[in-house]
């Protein structure tokens, strides 16, 4: 009867040009390690390599988002399981010191143990697609910043001709004169320096702008494709849906609780208590991009949803400041996006509340007003501008009633 062969464990420090690769025993017994090239033939000799050995049980690889991802992909295609481990505690690696080997070796000994290790995105879908889409919009955001700041640097100091000229203008029409404008005369003049150093910031600004609008257009149709039913969510809209999107990944699966998500988020609870204080705060780990989101939605949500205005103003009514009430709020929001992106939900048809209302005869101001609410409210409900489901609902039951 033949012997089993022994399981392994693999483990690879990734660099840019490089990868060091060490394979373990299911007993933690060091068999061997070696180093290959990061390319498509490098991956093919890992591969070969680490199967060598045995059967493998996972491969812990560091940098799953950076310099590892082909490699997880290749790895993950192959039906491997694939463990990202988080980077080495500065302690054990000053009595341990530090080398790509030893590197290597503590990735396959954290896959063998479970410990800094998580289940790395898969990169491989449409939220990658709007990663890369979300690098290039942050670089432009940045560069039409810059713009529009070293303009309004240049303005302070140019000429009193130049500054009265464009003193009382506002941002577009701003950009708009000075890509119009003119200017004539010798470089070695300060005044024509000046306004063709302006006309030519202008331009860029406005190259800046139309890739701004092209890249949202392109994050609008991946979303559409891949999620529209996220931004059925009062406040989510095509930033606040792409970012999400990108926090979660290609395999929303990996997260496999809504308090793991808020946790990813940062908007979990975490105790702040001192003596007779009894208290908590916001965790500050997480995707802080993805936090930003999830305020930026809390926001809106306290400015426009009748839904939010009410817990508001409960919460507040119980004593509670705006602080404890947004945190409060923010982990609410993200129980409710986990929910919708794990399991979508169609917002409610908004259409046929208008056709059942004028069906009956009533008017916008009536219903309005026995709901007390505003009719411009009802219409942006009526149309899909808004999702109040609560409402949705209790408007549905009135018109019915009636």
């Amino acid at each position: 009867m033949a012997k089993p062969r022994r399981k392994v464990i693999a483990g690879i420090d990734t660099h840019a040009d490089t990868h060091h690769v060490a394979v373990i025993s299911e007993t933690g017994e060091h068999l061997a390690d070696r180093e290959f090239l990061a390319v498509g033939s490098g991956y093919r000799k890992i591969m070969e390599f680490i199967t060598g050995f045995g059967p493998v049980t996972a491969v812990g690889v560091e940098g799953t988002g950076s310099y590892g991802a082909e490699l997880s992909r290749v790895l993950s295609r192959e039906g491997l399981q694939v463990l990202e481990v988080m980077r080495p505690n500065r302690q054990g690696r000053r009595l341990r010191g530090k080398s790509d080997p030893l590197d290597a070796y503590q990735a396959a000994e954290a896959a063998l143990s479970g410990s800094r290790v998580a289940t790395p995105k898969s990169r491989d879908g449409a939220v990658e697609s709007l990663r890369v889409l979300r690098a290039e919009r942050t670089t432009a955001m940045r560069a039409r910043v810059a713009v529009m700041t070293q303009i309004k640097s240049i303005l302070v100091s140019a000429p009193e001709a130049i500054r009265a000229k464009y003193r009382d203008l506002a941002r577009a029409a701003l950009m708009s004169a000075l890509e119009k404008s003119r200017p004539a005369g010798n470089p070695v003049e300060p005044a024509y320096a000046t306004a063709i150093v302006l006309k030519r910031l202008a331009i860029r600004y406005r190259h800046l702008d139309d890739e701004l609008a092209l890249i949202d257009g392109e994050l609008d149709a991946v979303i559409t494709l891949h999620a529209p039913m996220l931004r059925d969510l009062h406040g989510v809209g095509t930033e606040v849906a792409s970012q999400l999107l990108v926090t979660v990944g290609d395999n929303p699966e990996r997260i496999g609780t809504e308090a793991k998500f808020a946790s990813l988020v940062g908007v979990a609870p975490v105790p702040a208590s001192s003596g007779k204080t009894i208290r908590h705060r916001l965790s500050r780990g997480g995707d802080r991009q993805a936090n930003k989101a999830i305020h930026h939605v809390a926001l809106v949500r306290m400015k426009s949803d009748t839904r939010t205005k009410n817990y508001v103003a409960r919460r507040r009514h119980e004593g509670k400041n705006t602080k404890e009430i947004m945190r409060c709020l923010k982990r609410y929001i993200a129980r409710e996006i986990y929910e919708q992106l794990l399991h979508p939900q169609p917002a409610p048809d908004a259409g046929a509340l208008r056709a059942l209302r004028k069906a009956k005869n009533i008017t916008l101001q009536t219903a309005a007003d026995n709901l007390h609410a505003w009719p411009s409210a009802l219409s942006r409900l009526e149309r899909g501008l808004t999702r109040d489901d609560a409402f949705h609902q209790r408007y549905e039951s009135w018109l019915n009633d009636h």
